[in-house]
């Protein structure tokens, strides 16, 4: 008898739009909300989720937050929520935004793969995402 399984990394993305102003930078953003998991799939269908954890990231400056679980439980069931700052963790407070290192050079850090230059770049060199 042939078996095949696997567990793996997901992310889902939810339909939540909540403008606001930005706590890191100042600037009016938008939170994005998504959820990340593992999941056990058998014969490439997902079976079994869990390790489920919510966060939020901003449009502005890709500030990084946990979110409770119970509000991220119940933006993925649907219902209208307000995030409000008890809600937030932050996850880390140089994430996605420029920063000054111990040396005094401004340093960029990725949102995506956490890849960290003090060059100018436009795009991470090592993923490809837009910094």
């Amino acid at each position: 008898m042939f078996f095949m399984m696997g567990i793996t990394d997901g992310r889902k993305d939810f339909d939540f739009n909540q403008v606001i102003t930005c706590d890191e930078c100042g600037r009016y953003g938008r939170y994005q909300v998504y959820m990340t998991y593992m999941v056990l799939s058998l014969f490439f269908i997902p079976c079994f989720k869990w390790n489920r954890h919510y966060y939020v990231q901003t449009t502005c400056c890709n500030a990084l937050y946990e979110l409770d679980p119970e509000i991220g439980r119940r933006i993925a069931r649907g219902e209208d929520v307000e995030i409000l700052p008890q809600h937030l963790q932050r996850v880390n407070p140089q994430y996605g935004y420029g920063f000054e290192n111990e040396s005094g050079n401004t340093t960029k850090r990725c949102s995506n793969c956490g890849y960290t230059t003090t060059e100018d770049f436009e795009f991470c060199p090592k993923c490809g995402r837009r910094l």
